[in-house]
Parts: C-alpha cells; sequence; structure tokens
C-alpha cells in the first residue's frame, strides 16, 4: 500500500486530511480526528535501519495506537515493529510496503482512530 492510497481511506472513512507539520521532516504526515484533532496515526519516511531493518534505504511506516494487549502478538507478524516515534506500549509501526494486505493495514488504521476518540 502506498501513502495515498491510505490517506483517501482516512479521507473516505474519518473525514482526516494529512497535516505536514514539521518542515524539516517533509514526509511526515499526520491523521488526527476532525473533531478533536488528537492524532490517531502518523505516516514517516525513516531510514529502515532505525527501525531495526538491515537497509539504510528509506521505509515507509504507519505508526498507530493498539490496545495493550495486542502488542506482543502483532509484533510477531511480518511487517510490524515496534514505535519509531510514538510510545512503544501502545503504538506500533507498520511498513505500507510489507506483508500485510491494504484490509489488515485499514484495520489497524480503524482500531487506532477507536482507541484515540
Amino acid at each position: 500500500m502506498n501513502r495515498e492510497t491510505l490517506f483517501r481511506y482516512a479521507r473516505e472513512h474519518f473525514n482526516s486530511e494529512p497535516e505536514y507539520l514539521w518542515s524539516k521532516l517533509p514526509g511526515y504526515a499526520v491523521l488526527r480526528h476532525h473533531d478533536g484533532k488528537k492524532w490517531f496515526a502518523i505516516v514517516m519516511n525513516v531510514p529502515g535501519t532505525k527501525l531495526g531493518l538491515k537497509t539504510d534505504d528509506e521505509v515507509e511506516v504507519l505508526e498507530v495506537k493498539v490496545r495493550p494487549e495486542y502488542i506482543g502478538s502483532l509484533r510477531q507478524k511480518d511487517g510490524i515493529l515496534p514505535a519509531y516515534h510514538m510510545n512503544k506500549e501502545h503504538w506500533v509501526s507498520v511498513l505500507l510496503s510489507g506483508p500485510l494486505s491494504p484490509t489488515e493495514i485499514h484495520e489497524l488504521l480503524s482500531d487506532s482512530h477507536e482507541l484515540t476518540h
């Protein structure tokens, strides 16, 4: 999945537009609740080595909030890593170019939206 497909899904299902908040990090986009402005996701381009991967190439990740009781089992899945930017007890990083299906990514995004309301 690419970020534009993800953003289209967020627009259609959550009325959320990506916000680029940091001039020094132009590839970082936040998705917020349209009513309360609380974040429910962030999309970032990060060097793979910062995520524990064996590549210096930048990878696109989606960070989402998940239920703490699911963190351990989710991290066992290929394509899901400990959070890079947010609290590692409550958030995970999902490789957008990884093995997860669009449906799995949409479900994680929807759960994050619900958990952050």
